[in-house]
């Protein structure tokens, strides 16, 4: 049964040749350089897809933060969030700790946690995700 009411939000293209695990990723009319590091005989030449899934919800994160502080006005000169991957017996969790660089009361400490918690990543990857992937001729 097809799915009516499907909005796209975005859209990537990864392409690898030869070079050991190097792929060429476009997004948003921006490129990277994604790889695997060399104990998984890489060539190290950038974030292995881990890393870039952690790299999402960081920015994404502290892009969040930053618009709400924005609005607030309130007086916060840096937003920091540092994310870990952990392999559990359940499956995996990920740890999120966010500093700031300015005051922060406990009422706003309470209020941008619940932010962080809204970010965009965040919701996808608590979310229902569905994953189709098909080869074309």
């Amino acid at each position: 049964m097809e799915q009516t009411n499907i909005e796209l939000i975005e859209s990537a293209t990864a392409l690898i040749g030869r070079t050991q695990y190097q792929t060429v990723v476009n997004s948003g009319g921006h490129g990277i350089i994604t790889d695997e590091p060399l104990k998984a005989d890489g060539s190290n030449t950038g974030m292995n897809p881990f890393s870039l899934l952690l790299a999402s919800l960081a920015s994404c994160t502290v892009i969040t933060l930053r618009m709400y502080i924005d609005r607030k006005m309130w007086p916060i000169e840096d937003v920091k969030a540092d994310v870990e991957m952990f392999k559990t017996l359940n499956g995996t969790r990920i740890e999120t700790r966010l500093s700031f660089k300015g005051e922060v009361n406990d009422e706003q400490r309470d209020r941008l946690l619940k932010i962080a918690n809204a970010c965009p990543v965040h919701k996808i990857l608590i979310g229902n995700i569905d994953i189709n992937t098909n080869i074309s001729a």
